[in-house]
This record gives C-alpha cells, sequence and structure tokens, in this order.
C-alpha cells in the first residue's frame, strides 16, 4: 500500500480519539494541521505532538467559515473527524447535533472546494444503515435512520456526492463501525462502550449491559481506521472509478471500515474481562449487570469489507482479539493510576 507523503493535511477534531490517532500516524511523513474546538477532544490527546515543528494547531469551531476557510488553506488533503458523535447525545441535543454534523461538515467540504484540496476523506457512519436488518451490510442497501446522529451522517453522505457531482471535488466516506483503541475516553454520559466497561472493571465495578447482552457488533481497532484513511487517501481516482462507475467523471464514493466480524455483548464482557485479570486478578470475579435497551440502537451490526477490500486495497490487520488486547494494555499503562 502507498503511503502519504510530503503532503499538507488537515484533520478536523484532531484532538479527538481517531483524530488524534491520524495525527500521530500522518505526522511521520507529512505537514499536520488540527483543528478542534475542544468540545469533546482533548489537549492532553496532541500534546506530545505539539513540539514538532511539522505540527500546527488551530483551535477553532468547523460552524465558523472563516475558521473553516483558513484552516484550509494550502492542505492537499482533509480528513474530516470533527463531530458530534453518540446516539443518544443526539436524542437528547438533536440541534447541537445537527448544527455541528451537517452545518459544519458543509462549511468544511465548501472550504476544502474553494481551496482545491486533492480529496476530503470524511468520517461517515455504520448507523446510516439505521433499521437495515439485511447482514452483512452492504453499501448500496441502507434503510431508515433511527437517530438524530443517523441522518446527519446519511444528510454527510449526500452533501459529499452533490459536491463532487457539481464542483468536481473528490470525496470519500469511510463508514466506521464501533471503533475502539488507544485514547478513546472512557469517561461522561455518552463514553463508547469499550472504554467504558474498560475503566469500570478496572475500578472492580459491575458494568451494565444494555438488555440481555446479544446485541452484536463489528468492532473495529483504531489501527484498522488508520490503515482505510490511508487507503481512501493514496488509491487513484481513475482505478476507483473504472472499477466502481467507468462513465463517471467525479470521484464521491462510501466504504465500510471493520473487520468483518460481529461480537455479541456478553462475548466482549468475558473478552475485557479475560484481558484486564491478567494485570488484575480481581476482575476475574466480576459479572456484568443487565439493563434497558437503549433508545435508538440496532440489534446487530455487521459490515461485508468486500467493496473496501477490492476497490482501495483495505486489508484489516487486527481483530477483535487482537486489537482487545493492545487497548486493554493501553488503558492499564495509561489509565490505572486514576482509579
Amino acid at each position: 500500500m502507498k503511503e502519504l507523503s510530503n503532503q499538507s493535511i488537515l484533520v478536523t477534531g484532531g484532538a479527538g480519539f481517531i483524530g488524534s490517532n491520524l495525527c500521530e500516524h500522518f505526522l511521520n511523513n507529512n505537514k499536520v494541521t488540527c483543528l478542534d474546538n475542544f468540545s469533546t477532544g482533548k489537549r492532553s490527546n496532541i500534546e506530545h505532538l505539539l513540539e514538532n515543528e511539522n505540527f500546527t494547531l488551530i483551535e477553532g469551531d468547523i460552524r465558523d467559515s472563516q475558521t473553516c476557510m483558513s484552516a484550509c488553506q494550502g492542505i492537499d488533503y482533509v480528513f474530516h473527524q470533527a463531530a458530534l458523535g453518540s446516539v443518544p447525545r443526539s436524542i437528547k441535543d438533536p440541534v447541537s447535533t445537527t448544527e455541528v454534523n451537517i452545518g459544519g461538515f458543509v462549511k468544511m467540504l465548501y472550504a476544502a472546494k474553494e481551496c482545491k484540496v486533492k480529496r476530503f476523506i470524511y468520517a461517515a457512519s455504520s448507523s446510516t444503515y439505521g433499521d437495515l436488518t439485511t447482514m452483512p451490510k452492504v453499501e448500496d442497501y441502507i434503510g431508515k435512520p433511527l437517530s438524530p446522529y443517523a441522518i446527519t451522517k446519511y444528510t454527510d453522505e449526500l452533501f459529499a456526492e452533490n459536491f463532487s457531482k457539481i464542483y468536481g471535488i473528490d470525496t470519500i466516506g469511510l463508514r466506521y463501525f464501533n471503533v475502539f483503541g488507544r485514547r478513546q475516553d472512557p469517561n461522561g454520559a455518552y463514553a463508547a462502550v469499550i472504554p467504558k466497561f474498560v475503566i469500570q472493571m478496572m475500578k472492580h465495578q459491575a458494568p451494565t449491559i444494555n438488555g440481555n447482552g446479544s446485541y452484536s457488533r463489528d468492532f473495529t481497532y483504531i489501527n484498522n481506521v488508520i490503515h482505510a484513511n490511508e487507503c481512501a487517501a493514496t488509491s487513484s481516482k481513475k482505478a476507483i472509478l473504472d472499477l466502481v462507475e467507468p462513465d463517471t467523471t467525479y470521484l464521491a464514493e462510501v466504504f465500510n471500515v471493520a473487520y468483518g466480524e460481529r461480537t455479541t455483548l456478553n462475548e466482549l464482557f468475558d473478552a475485557l474481562k479475560n484481558n484486564l485479570s491478567k494485570y488484575d486478578a480481581k476482575i476475574a470475579e466480576l459479572t456484568p449487570h443487565y439493563g434497558k435497551l437503549r433508545e435508538g440502537d440496532i440489534p446487530h451490526s455487521l459490515a461485508s469489507i468486500k467493496k473496501a477490500y477490492e476497490i482501495i486495497g483495505y486489508r484489516p490487520q487486527y481483530d477483535i482479539n487482537s486489537g482487545l488486547k493492545e487497548a486493554c494494555h493501553w488503558y492499564w499503562e495509561n489509565l490505572k493510576d486514576c482509579n
């Protein structure tokens, strides 16, 4: 696989979980600008990058058009990760979710178009599949969105395709499936399930599983996501169009980013317990509590990664077990003293 090198890269939401990992990765061979307003991102995620002469931090909000335009000046590739995530958050506050995820997205997309970036790669979401029960999920077939968050992420895909068709800007959306790994925040009301369970178990607290634990997800380790973003950036436009739509002149594609395997919440708990008990034997004694299902949750999620595999060369290296081993080690090394 090709690697980006000697490029000027903008990562929006660059102080967040996925964004900071992308900043760190691309900084090896490129100049990287991080744009973040620190509403959900953390300065601690990028502190180790600040002294690098090839790293620039812009503290700003994607809802401000001038900020977006300034951030895109001289940029070759935009990796747009900035968003208000979480289905429950969007149900509680659909207005803010819409303003950031759609309004901010369009302003960034417009700025990228105006500044003639080479490619706009953005974080899409598996939530777009909505109530579609067919598995595995294939990019061309979606259901009705089940939350305001899902609506915003699907709307972003429509805007990206429209901008590509009208203005000629290359766009690629990556539908992330339940990403986990280092720097994912375990705190807060909207923490993702893996870091939330990990921090509770490290405190010898039994986590609460929503439902009976049979719901399943295609959990995707952060290194797979980094790899997918690099594939999206380095794949040639002609090669993609030849394989997808030979008669089309504009590039506007979406790809699933996952490992392609399903893990139930009960299986996830057992795997976390097995990994963490290697550091603390007391964790092996924990059993979960079971609570109500969350509103807006889909029962099962499983991705087909065939399209990304065949078209942009996506080759995920981490399954759930190897990813959890790495993640648990990181949490233990970095958060054990926070208990």
